[in-house]
């Protein structure tokens, strides 16, 4: 298959062409990245070197040009849209690794992301690339909206429970922490070393745009607090609902988690919480659960690499599944350890 990667030396498009290196059906034959056109892929990321020698980073329009089978975009909100229709009309199958297709409601994403969105009449048509939850809706799309990091780790912990209404939708609340990867490559005030080394800090409150993304998902109305931590990968969730059964325990909770996953190759279902670093590397999402019968309340625990299954992983697993493939191929079922 003859791929092209938008945004191909942020974070997010760098991990996509590290993955599509090692995948047998997926050949990169264009990225784009504004910021560095006219270098060669590995000047730009160093780590890409031996897998990409050659392989020269062009402008963002050359994508209108070439001749692909499929392209994974990696770029901010609000651009890819500027893109998607052109691909569509093309047959170009797409891979969006960002915002632009993930909400159905367009009124939804003007509220949350501040402008119109120029393509509306192709949300319809989009379908949300989380495979454990969309395995069925994924075969064989042509536009593919792959979730954002901490939506994903949200619905595959909190997701089982919220399926059986053994939680009360109105009362959801979701904490994340998050390496400083998942902010992209350009620089802020915030992620400067001396302000980010030894620190953690709570950001976009009340507002984050991933909200109305779970919540669509889930089906719940949730207050969501995501937090910056000084690492370069890696996500930790910790969600809470008001149980629907005074009979429920984490026994039952665990056993739900491990029924409703037992045939999904990429979550990991542990007796014990989560850590952060156990799915670096990888495409693996770990969840667990506990419930608290003293006070009503359902904890479910999520962890995962928020460049693999928060995003690049997610891409790749979500593609394969389209377009029938084994949903494992060229993923890493193992994580990095120590």
């Amino acid at each position: 298959m003859r791929v092209g990667v938008m945004g191909a030396t942020g974070y997010a498009g760098s991990e996509v062409l590290r993955l599509t290196a090692s995948h047998p059906d997926l050949n990169v034959v264009v990225a784009t990245g504004d910021s560095s056109v006219g270098q060669r892929v590995c000047e730009a990321v160093p780590a890409l070197g031996a897998v990409y020698p050659t392989l020269e980073v062009e402008a963002s329009t050359r994508i209108h040009e070439a001749e692909l089978d499929v392209v994974f975009l990696a770029l901010p909100h609000g651009e890819s849209q500027k893109f998607v229709p052109e691909l569509q009309a093309r047959q170009v199958q797409v891979v969006d690794l960002g915002a632009d297709f993930r909400l159905k409601d367009d009124q939804a994403y003007q509220r949350w992301y501040g402008h119109d969105h120029l393509a509306p009449a192709l949300l319809a048509a989009s379908v949300y690339g989380l495979v454990e939850r969309h395995r069925d809706e994924l075969r064989g799309a042509q536009l593919i909206a792959v979730p954002g990091c901490y939506p994903t780790a949200s619905a595959l912990a909190l997701g089982p429970f919220c399926d059986e209404g053994l939680i009360e939708r109105d009362h959801v609340v979701v904490n994340a922490l998050s390496g400083v990867s998942g902010a992209g490559r350009a620089q802020s005030e915030r992620l400067h070393f001396s302000r980010l080394s030894g620190n953690a800090e709570a950001y976009g409150l009340l507002t984050h745009r991933h909200t109305p993304e779970m919540e669509q998902e889930l089906g719940v109305t949730l207050l969501f607090t995501p937090h910056l931590i000084p690492l370069s990968r890696g996500m930790l969730v910790s969600a809470y609902g008001r149980i629907t059964d005074a009979s429920f325990t984490t026994a039952d909770a665990l056993e739900l988690l491990r029924t409703r996953y037992a045939h999904d190759p990429f979550v990991v279902v542990t007796d014990e919480a989560p850590t952060l670093k156990d799915p670096l590397g990888s495409n693996l999402c770990f969840v667990s659960a506990r419930v608290d019968q003293r006070t009503g309340w359902l904890l479910a625990m999520s962890s995962l690499d928020n460049l693999g299954k928060g995003a690049a992983g997610q891409a790749v697993q979500a593609w394969n599944v389209a377009t029938g493939r084994d949903e494992t191929l060229g993923l890493s079922l193992a994580g990095l350890t120590p």
